[in-house]
């Protein structure tokens, strides 16, 4: 693909990506910003999602995100990237009013439904697809660091099974532009406040294992939200926390979003597609990071996803 042919004679060009946006979301927004506002100067360049994290605030363009999804004229060319249209929450009506639709993502589960279509299950991170289909020469510093912030989280610091050999040269690409890559990794990586350590020892400490202690399930309810003032930002890194204890082989977090509703977050190893689990119950994600939305009961929601969890682990 050529980003900058496909925005070519663009006057107004808008970027969103999946609702409770995550780092390689939010790298992959702020960076096709940069990117294609570099190549096509003549163009107006917004990017709208919902707020993300304040732990992104130091990427380039976060403070310029636009949250309100207020009603305004069609744009010429609409990215969705990261994520199929189906989740971009409130941006959904600039993609349907846009001219053209461009979607660029890195989940197994997209089929590609926009006017143009660049999906490669086999990267680790949408920014790895991104990168791949820059022209060097628009690439600086501040793009470099939106990039490698989304390498970085979606591929757990180069820990999970998405990680390739292709995966650390691009990153060892980016890194020659010379960012504070340590400090990056620390704090928008490993780095939590104390109120989200504590509610993570409170997930943790409350989990349950079961299936033969193959699988683990921890959750968070809206009354210990309110407890403990969090949010679901707040909850970066238990799922993975939950999934490296030793002997799991398959890793739930779900906190409540409304009366008997459940986002879920499944974190798996090689015994367990964790995206033909999520996809059952119309959601998405990787073969071993996905997520969906789920109702009933707490353990109504747990029955359930066991049911599709142990018809693979029992193959």
């Amino acid at each position: 693909m050529d980003l900058l042919k496909e925005c070519q004679g663009a006057k107004r060009i808008g970027i969103t990506g999946h609702v409770r946006p995550d780092g390689d979301c939010v790298g992959s927004c702020l960076a096709l910003a940069q990117y294609v506002q570099k190549g096509c100067p003549q163009a107006q360049v917004s990017v709208h999602l919902e707020t993300p994290p304040p732990v992104f605030s130091y990427l380039k363009g976060y403070d310029q995100i636009d949250s309100t999804f207020a009603e305004q004229e069609a744009f010429d060319v609409f990215f969705v990237v990261d994520t199929t249209p189906e989740r971009i929450g409130d941006a959904c009506l600039y993609y349907e009013q846009a001219k053209k639709t461009i979607n660029i993502d890195h989940h197994l589960t997209n089929k590609g439904i926009a006017n143009v279509n660049l999906v490669c299950p086999n990267m680790g991170a949408c920014c790895e697809v991104l990168f791949d289909i820059m022209e060097k020469q628009y690439l600086d510093a501040d793009i470099a660091l939106c990039l490698y912030t989304g390498i970085i989280h979606d591929t757990g610091v180069c820990q999970y099974s998405n990680t390739t050999p292709a995966t650390m040269r691009r990153m060892a690409d980016l890194m020659e532009f010379g960012f504070d890559f340590p400090k990056v990794i620390l704090e928008s990586f490993y780095q939590k406040t104390y109120v989200q350590s504590q509610i993570m020892g409170r997930a943790l400490m409350e989990s349950i294992r079961f299936m033969d202690g193959k699988c683990i399930v921890g959750m968070i309810d809206r009354k210990t939200m309110e407890f403990y003032n969090v949010t679901p930002k707040d909850f970066d890194g238990i799922v993975n926390q939950l999934r490296n204890i030793k002997g799991i082989s398959c890793a739930i977090f779900m906190y409540e979003t409304d009366l008997l509703e459940f986002k879920v977050s499944l974190r798996t190893d090689e015994k367990v597609d964790a995206s033909k689990v999520a996809s059952y119950f119309g959601g998405g994600g990787h073969m071993r990071a996905a997520g969906c939305t789920m109702k009933g009961t707490f353990h109504d929601c747990v029955n359930n996803l066991s049911l599709h969890i142990e018809e693979q682990l029992m193959q």
